[in-house]
């Protein structure tokens, strides 16, 4: 069984309270039967989560708008989770989607996951999106470290010299500095240049 798909299903027994139809979503081999799982009015969360991963793990496209609600959910496992199968899904929407999500100041506080998930991807819209959100992060007293620090390890994992400019920026954030500066080695070009004081350093 998939690690992550072991986490999911104890996670989901848990909130079904031992429910027999977290086995029978297990078990089936009938993509029909998951999908119909998606549409079905009045199926619990649970329910609809762990029929959404399986059909992302397996290639069924069918899975795609789920699994993009639960990536922005407010529970930080159901997007992990959705992230995870996003990722194996292969639909073209994906990068997109997570682009929007990761940039949309509403719902910043649900951005680490879409972030990440860009990083995993690479895709065409990941630099540009990231560049995006960690700017808005450099604003002073920004409670959204971890989408930050995302951001920049990020953006040093694409290598894009796009990123430079904004992880220059970085290095005068004390809780930002030493990432930024490990970030800016990885991207051609900033190689073989002093290495920049960490604020608070000497």
């Amino acid at each position: 069984m998939d690690e992550e798909l072991r986490s999911l299903t104890e996670r989901l027994r848990a909130e079904a309270a031992g429910s027999a139809a977290v086995d029978r979503l297990l078990a089936t081999e009938d993509p029909d039967a998951l999908a119909a799982v998606l549409t079905e009015s009045g199926q619990p969360l649970w329910a609809r989560e762990l029929a959404a991963f399986r059909l992302g793990l397996a290639g069924d496209r069918r899975a795609f708008e789920s699994l993009v609600l639960l990536l922005n959910h407010r529970d930080p496992p159901r997007c992990a989770a959705a992230a995870h199968a996003l990722a194996r899904l292969g639909d073209p929407r994906t990068a997109r989607a997570a682009a929007a999500l990761a940039t949309n100041e509403l719902r910043v506080a649900y951005a680490l996951h879409p972030v990440r998930l860009l990083v995993a991807l690479r895709a065409p819209e990941a630099v540009p999106a990231l560049i995006t959100t960690l700017r808005r992060r450099l604003r002073p007293h920004d409670p959204y470290r971890k989408v930050a620090l995302a951001c920049v390890d990020g953006l040093g994992e694409l290598g894009d010299t796009r990123a430079a400019p904004v992880l220059n920026e970085a290095l005068a954030h004390p809780a930002l500095a030493e990432a930024a500066v490990h970030a800016l080695a990885r991207i051609p070009g900033q190689r073989g240049t002093s290495t920049p004081r960490i604020p608070g350093q000497r």
